[in-house]
């Protein structure tokens, strides 16, 4: 998503206006499938003079269906993919029950919904709060046996009605599409004793900050929540590693707030103030979204690199590794609640 972004952005005249019209017409025209709807007047002309193009070029022209899955995909991913017309079908499952469980199909598919159940798999949300919010339970032959050889792991994810407690939290709707909105493991509980979900704030504040890769909110046992923020830097395409040096996306964002910086280091040496105003004024529009005071970021900090496999903060499946990250940064953390 970011190369082609880049690209695009180093694309000018014709031709950029050109693509930025074909993406137009792909979004709303993928998003008028998602309501059943027909799609806007040029997309044949669209399709074939740039979005075809694409495909071939990141050899997808033959493939028809894309799926993600094994951790929380953004809404800009999912909508950046759907203006090059390569609409991502998501799908929830687990070890525990044989793979999936539920999945996104042609004419089922809602942005920001792991989908429906497969056929013959069950699930139901069990101790929902007043949003319908709970943890996501399954049921069905799909679904193990158990542990091999441990009892007490088994009992603890099978109940007495063989329902798979599957530890995630979700929401269904009426139709039966399935909102993953956490991990139980990860909720935070505050001092005040307030239940925090922290993968919906964090998703709100790159949701308001562009120049954001990753956001870690932290406020477990706390009495107020702090966050850590991670640049969206340029990754070296043969370790995986994240280079000091800021994405085009990150460099339009700090241009925009009238700051000349291309590096993380250059931020945090200078504490730019064009870049903390705009990270601040940002976390302030996440925090009116927030349903609660006990919700809201008092304080955050960026960090010198960005999350990554080769540095443990993510799992081989991108997921956030909080207690490793929390380890890792704990003086910083500690300078956060310094009374």
């Amino acid at each position: 998503m970011e190369k082609i972004n880049e690209q695009a952005r180093q694309m000018s005249g014709l031709g950029r206006m050109i693509g930025k019209w074909a993406q137009g017409v792909a979004l709303q025209g993928n998003m008028n499938k998602e309501n059943r709807e027909k799609v806007p007047y040029g997309w044949t002309v669209a399709t074939r003079l740039v979005l075809n193009k694409i495909r071939v070029a990141l050899g997808l022209d033959r493939c028809r269906l894309c799926f993600v899955g094994a951790a929380p995909v953004t809404m800009e991913t999912l909508r950046s993919f759907q203006s090059i017309n390569i609409p991502l079908n998501e799908i929830f499952g687990m070890s525990e029950c044989s793979g999936p469980q539920t999945v996104s199909v042609p004419g089922r598919i809602i942005s920001g919904s792991c989908g429906i159940a497969v056929d013959g798999c069950e699930m139901k949300v069990a101790n929902e709060d007043e949003k319908g919010n709970g943890e996501l339970c399954l049921k069905g032959r799909h679904v193990f046996m158990g542990y091999l050889k441990n009892v007490d792991k088994t009992e603890e994810a099978l109940d007495e009605d063989g329902w798979l407690h599957t530890g995630d939290l979700a929401t269904i709707d009426k139709n039966g599409f399935v909102y993953i909105t956490g991990r139980i493991k990860e909720i935070i509980i505050t001092a005040g004793g307030e239940n925090v979900a922290p993968i919906p704030i964090e998703d709100t504040i790159k949701k308001e900050l562009p120049i954001v890769s990753n956001a870690m909110v932290i406020g477990d046992k706390k009495k107020f929540l702090s966050c850590f923020l991670t640049l969206k830097v340029i990754v070296n395409p043969n370790t995986a590693e994240p280079t000091d040096n800021l994405s085009g996306d990150a460099i339009d964002f700090c241009t925009s707030v009238g700051s000349n910086a291309k590096t993380v280091s250059e931020i945090l040496s200078t504490k730019d103030e064009n870049i903390m105003k705009a990270i601040q004024e940002g976390i302030d529009r996440a925090n009116s979204q927030s349903i609660s005071r006990a919700q809201k970021v008092q304080k955050w900090a960026i960090l010198e690199k960005d999350f990554s496999i080769p540095g443990g903060e993510l799992g081989p499946t991108l997921k956030l590794k909080r207690p490793i990250v929390c380890k890792m940064f704990k003086d910083k953390i500690d300078t956060f609640y310094d009374v």
